[in-house]
């Protein structure tokens, strides 16, 4: 066990200079944070690093993340479901609706509703500030916290490797772990290449009330600019992803929130009723971009900084979080081996499981947002077929949906619910 357990701003000046782990993870989000909790939680005597350039503390975001029904069970393995579970909301419907820009209906071509397995839903809406405050208190005590601090470098030698700080402290592991987003200093750092693609679109973010309950239901709708996505909360209250083109998201952010009320009930055919924003909206641009390689000597990727997709299945979170139960499960079986955690030859275990299934999810999404992201009108009669067709093929459907939830086929024990 970590013998310092948090270390926080300036009380990292009393670290000696050179600290001493088994693993050091940077990049404080969902997927550094849970993998940390996985590893520490199966094996405790783990000397773990969290780094960040932000302190660790709950945050101030409304945003709210979709778990899917696989990904919940990594919570379950780990004991913290259950406080996460408090504040979610689950999602027991989906609708999926597609028209042409100046079309008033919204014709519904595909639906789901039920528990994908018996008595667990799709998904789960859960509030980001949960997510982060049951991580923190998992960890707590267990892993070393190290924030705020930015890295100068990264060098490897040998059976080491070493993270500078730029006030000039320094900490060794065995096995460095990126997690620090899409566009990762660190596997900069290491010379990875990245294959990447501008879609030019930006995602619009904000959570809304309206006056309709929406009954746990998911509605997408598939607009000419890209998907316009409301997934339910508690209480009448919606997390809105809107998909637009660089330069009309830019206009729609700096409206009035009454006129950007006014688009988002227009938007969703007014199905919710009026609308009311809780929160400015904010805009995030969109690419695609896949890392060539996920691993080297003493490091891998972990997440966003591995691969980044478009968000039109929802699924850029959960995918960071099929690779912590990969990784976790490649780990700890290589501890108990008494392997070198850092060696290539475990880390391409990790690689080679992950691989395909980032590089199907990121040719879905992409072939997806070309496919959808028009308004061509005899392509959106043959999507528009090819919908209505699945829609009406419970077998095909339902194999979709339990693919998109992450339940079924020969995947990290985590995943499965199992312990390691």
């Amino acid at each position: 066990m970590s013998d310092q357990a948090e270390v926080n701003g300036d009380d990292f000046d009393m670290v000696k200079s050179v600290k001493k782990y088994d693993i050091a993870i940077v990049g404080g989000g969902p997927a550094g944070l849970t993998l940390a909790a996985g590893l520490i939680h199966f094996m405790p005597e783990l000397k773990i690093a969290l780094c960040d350039r932000r302190r660790f503390e709950v945050p101030d975001d409304a945003r709210s993340l979709a778990l899917a029904a696989g990904v919940t069970r990594i919570y379950e393995a780990l004991g913290i479901w259950d406080e996460m579970a408090e504040a979610a909301c689950p999602i027991s419907q989906m609708k999926i609706t597609d028209s042409g820009k100046e079309d008033i209906s919204r014709p519904l071509f595909l639906s789901f509703e039920g528990d994908v397995v018996p008595g667990q839903p799709f998904a789960h809406m859960v509030p980001f500030r949960q997510i982060v405050a049951t991580l923190l208190k998992k960890t707590k005590g267990l892993v070393d916290l190290l924030a705020p601090v930015k890295i100068s470098g990264l060098e490897r030698d040998g059976a080491k490797a070493t993270l500078n700080f730029e006030d000039g402290k320094s900490i060794e592991a065995s096995l460095i772990i990126a997690a620090d987003g899409s566009r990762s200093n660190l596997r900069d750092m290491v010379g990875i290449k990245t294959i990447i693609h501008d879609y030019k679109q930006s995602g619009l973010v904000s959570t809304i009330s309206h006056e309709v309950d929406h009954e746990q239901t998911a509605f997408e709708h598939f607009r000419p600019a890209g998907p316009f996505a409301s997934l339910p909360l508690p209480n009448k209250r919606s997390s809105l992803v809107w998909t637009e083109t660089a330069q009309e998201a830019a206009r729609l952010k700096n409206l009035p929130s009454d006129e950007q009320a006014q688009i988002i009930e227009a938007s969703m055919g007014y199905c919710l009723g009026k609308v009311t924003l809780e929160e400015p909206i904010q805009a995030f641009p969109l690419r695609l971009c896949i890392a060539r390689d996920f691993v080297s000597d003493r490091f891998a990727l972990l997440g966003d900084a591995a691969h980044a997709v478009h968000p039109i299945t929802g699924q850029g979170l959960n995918l960071g979080l099929k690779d912590v139960a990969t990784l976790v499960e490649v780990l700890i079986e290589a501890l108990r081996r008494g392997e070198d955690i850092g060696s290539i030859n475990v880390l391409k275990d990790y690689e080679r499981w992950r691989r395909m299934d980032v590089a199907l999810m990121a040719m879905a999404t992409d072939s997806l947002n070309r496919l959808f992201s028009n308004d061509i009108a005899a392509l959106r009669a043959v999507r528009d077929l090819g919908l209505g067709l699945v829609d009406r093929m419970p077998l095909v459907k339902n194999a979709l949906i339990r693919h998109a939830a992450g339940i079924g086929g020969n995947g990290p024990k985590l995943l499965q619910g199992l312990d390691i």
